[in-house]
């Protein structure tokens, strides 16, 4: 079924091109091999193809995102909320952008604090997690995660979660998919969104959302392409309301490239308003 047009679509990752690749210095700090921590411009750049690197350090980086935007019919934007760019953002257009948090479980109580200034401050409407990057790593299901999961609960906003093998060349295990099990056991009111894929239990991931309701994915990192086969399986059937559209726009790929990609998609017809659009802005509060 081809893409419908003029939907407004949500992306739930989406960025700005920055001034450097200095933005992944995190990660690059935890990295033991050379090419990663020497060579890249950034830490998985042996992932992905014709990264618009082009972009980086230009003058005026919420304008490119927003002509990008503009392009390809993407209404709002998920966008971090940390960083000049990115507050400026938020503050300049509301109409177009959504803050997101990040939590690092290694903050404690600090980090507690912050996400509560985010909220009342940025209005953020969701927080990210990345545990293969914290420093020391923290797992999905980690008693360090569980009250950051609790004030999410208490926010009453989701938590992005990156699951799956890492692109980094880092430790997977702390990622691993069979660990949402037991935080969703724990906190059923919890809005879980995994990020970045899965794989390779990606079928799991598919079985973990039928047990239960607030288990979602979202397909950030991905071209279309390479939408899991599971995935798109599960939205055809009986996950149409559980899959969420995010890209990698400028981290890893074009809104040109995913845009391109994306027609191939074998979505039925009424699954395309709630993948683009419908899932997010219920999952976000937006409506």
């Amino acid at each position: 079924m081809s893409l419908p047009k003029d939907i407004g679509i949500v992306d739930c990752m989406i960025g700005f091109p920055a001034s450097d690749f200095s933005q992944y210095d995190f990660i690059r700090a935890q990295l033991r091999d050379s090419q990663s921590r020497d060579d890249f411009d950034f830490p998985v750049e042996y992932m992905f193809k014709n990264v618009p690197k082009e972009l980086y350090g230009a003058e005026n980086p919420i304008d490119i995102t927003l002509h990008e935007m503009d392009r390809f019919g993407v209404e709002l934007g998920l966008v971090g909320c940390e960083g000049e760019v990115y507050q400026k953002a938020l503050k300049e257009h509301p109409d177009r952008f959504i803050g997101s948090g990040n939590v690092d479980a290694n903050d404690g109580m600090q980090g507690i604090r912050r996400m509560v200034r985010q909220y009342e401050e940025f209005g953020v409407r969701a927080f990210g997690c990345f545990p293969a990057g914290t420093n020391p790593q923290v797992a999905i299901n980690d008693p360090r995660m569980y009250p950051i999961y609790a004030k999410c609960v208490e926010l009453g906003v989701p938590i992005f979660v990156c699951a799956g093998v890492p692109g980094p060349r880092l430790p997977m295990a702390c990622q691993r998919v069979e660990l949402i099990d037991q935080v969703m056991f724990d906190f059923p009111e919890l809005v879980f969104v995994t990020r970045h894929g899965c794989e390779p239990w990606e079928a799991l991931a598919v079985k973990l959302m039928l047990k239960w309701p607030n288990l979602y994915y979202s397909t950030s990192a991905f071209a279309p392409r390479y939408y899991p086969k599971a995935i798109v399986d599960y939205a055809n059937t009986r996950g149409a309301d559980k899959i969420l559209y995010a890209g990698y726009f400028p981290m890893g790929l074009s809104l040109e490239r995913i845009m391109t990609d994306m027609p191939q998609v074998p979505f039925r017809e009424a699954v395309w308003p709630k993948f683009l659009r419908g899932n997010a802005r219920r999952l976000l509060g937006l409506d």
